[in-house]
């Protein structure tokens, strides 16, 4: 049986049978962000991946998480939101979604050469 646990300001609980699974709400703000961060470069860079708008998201997501949690960037005036600083969240996103835009832009320019 599948039911909300509950949802709280700390997150959402999800139970099924035993099994417990808990969703905060600092990894529900960086998908949020992620989305936007995502879409927002596919429709600027007039992205042609072959994954699309997911391959964009998902670049978004680990740019945020590389940003956060592995390169962490001390001295710049920040805005916490759950606990995601939400200026290198940003930054991290933005920065990895434009290295993505351009391998995969380069991939799709070598499959053209090769087809003509």
């Amino acid at each position: 049986m599948l039911h909300f646990a509950s949802i709280s300001a700390a997150g959402i609980t999800i139970t099924i049978s035993n099994n417990f699974w808990s969703i905060a709400l600092n990894i529900i703000l960086s998908v949020i962000i992620a989305i936007i961060i995502g879409s927002i470069a596919r429709f600027i860079m007039k992205d042609r991946s072959p994954i699309g708008i997911i391959g964009s998201i998902i670049a978004a997501f680990i740019g945020i998480w590389l940003m956060t949690q592995i390169i962490i960037i001390r001295g710049i005036g920040d805005i916490l939101i759950a606990g995601i600083p939400i200026i290198r969240a940003l930054i991290g996103a933005i920065i990895l979604v434009i290295i993505w835009g351009f391998i995969t832009s380069i991939i799709a320019k070598r499959r053209n050469y090769s087809i003509a």
